[in-house]
């Protein structure tokens, strides 16, 4: 892969990922397996309250060419192709969800050292088409994410970004829901031995003048081994361990407290992932 801005998904994708990536409170459990033909099979079960949901997934890798099958306990159908490196930097993503005749969607991505473009589109008579784009380096990047509907003639999303990054921290600024929303991230790696890090994120709404601030930290006890925690203005705090038992298969147990309100029962996740 090229290296550079990346996408524009990828601004403040690191805080993100130490604050909420892995906090859950439902159940969950995958098993991969790996047919004779190489096709990678996964099963995978989550109970969120008393509800039950499930699906059995089917990825083919054939040359650049990868192709996934998702069969949903809601009765649907996932497919999605994706052509890796048709051209240099360049990734075409098709997707399609069964009954659902209006879901087809075609999006390209690509990278350059200076830049990286999406551009997505529904196969529909009056499709949204969805374009987000960044340009600069892998240490300071600005970029845009914006979504248009041809059948109202409105844009339904505007969001904008902006990122710095150095070899031990990255912060971001993005502005988001048609300029309502303002989000400022920090990530920092403390300690690279330990994979210790800590991160930020401070929301602000300007039509209701709600701010939040979100802290949170992460630490490896062993190669094995890793914690989270973290603690928002509201008074929510979380944590959670990690354990990768076997290479690729992770046992993970959350918590989540409401500190203002001690009396409530704690929420508590249990995910299992396993993979040969």
């Amino acid at each position: 892969m090229v290296k550079g801005p990346g996408l524009y998904t990828e601004i403040g994708k690191k805080a993100r990922d130490l604050l909420y990536r892995d906090h859950n409170s439902d159940q969950k459990f995958s098993i991969t397996t790996y047919s004779p033909a190489g096709v990678a099979i996964t099963s995978t079960g989550t109970k969120k309250g008393d509800v039950l949901l499930g699906d059995v997934a089917f990825q083919s890798r054939q040359k650049n060419v990868t192709t996934d099958f998702k069969v949903c306990t809601d009765s649907t159908v996932l497919i999605t192709a994706t052509v890796d490196e048709a051209a240099p930097g360049l990734k075409s993503i098709f997707s399609f969800k069964a009954p659902d005749q209006n879901s087809g969607k075609i999006e390209v991505q690509y990278l350059h050292e200076y830049a990286g473009i999406s551009t997505s589109m529904g196969l529909t008579q009056n499709p949204t088409v969805n374009f987000s784009g960044v340009i600069g380096t892998n240490v300071l990047a600005v970029g845009t994410d914006i979504s248009f509907d041809t059948k109202s003639g409105n844009f339904t999303k505007i969001n904008a970004g902006l990122s710095f990054a150095k070899e031990d921290l990255i912060a971001s600024l993005t502005v988001n829901e048609k300029f309502d929303l303002l989000n400022a991230s920090y990530y920092h790696i403390v300690n690279p031995l330990f994979n210790t890090a800590v991160g930020a994120e401070v929301s602000h709404r300007f039509s209701n003048k709600d701010n939040t601030i979100t802290v949170g930290t992460q630490h490896s006890l062993d190669p094995l081994t890793s914690v989270k925690a973290r603690v928002n203005s509201a008074g929510i705090a979380s944590a959670l361990i990690q354990h990768e038992w076997k290479p690729k298969s992770f046992f993970t147990i959350s918590g989540e407290v409401d500190t203002k309100a001690i009396d409530k029962n704690a929420k508590v996740g249990l995910a299992l992932a396993l993979k040969p």
